[in-house]
């Protein structure tokens, strides 16, 4: 059975769930983000902290330098192309607000149960971080 996750997607929750089952929200557990998954096989997703704090003045690249690193700090977000293999999706990122994933392939094991669609990283240092989804109506 192949599941389409084409669409657009409304962040739940994005969870640190660690081995001893404590679990942690890196960007709040009132976090907004989206994900687009495109019939064509491009995908972009944006996570961010809610209520995050304002920057002085009107240029997104200017301002004082300690308030845009804390900015950067309640945001991720990135594109490129994506594919479902099995029980893992794929995304092939062109671009990120993370330098270090540009040009690299993040796999994703994934659940989806109809409603939410759950995208885990492999386990690093003890820890999973989980990304729920719901997908949005048209």
């Amino acid at each position: 059975m192949t599941i389409d996750l084409t669409g657009t997607w409304r962040l739940a929750a994005w969870r640190r769930v660690s081995d001893d089952g404590s679990v942690s929200y890196p960007l709040g557990e009132n976090a907004r983000g989206l994900l687009v998954y495109s019939p064509d096989g491009r995908m972009m997703v944006q996570m961010a902290a809610a209520d995050r704090p304002r920057i002085e003045g009107t240029d997104p690249l200017g301002g004082d330098v300690g308030a845009r690193a804390e900015a950067y700090s309640t945001c991720l977000a990135y594109f490129g192309s994506w594919e479902v293999e099995g029980d893992q999706v794929r995304h092939r990122v062109d671009s990120s607000l993370y330098p270090n994933w540009s040009g690299a392939e993040q796999a994703r094991p994934f659940t989806y149960d109809g409603h939410e669609l759950v995208l885990r990283t492999p386990p690093a240092g003890g820890v999973v971080n989980e990304m729920a989804w719901t997908r949005e109506e048209a």
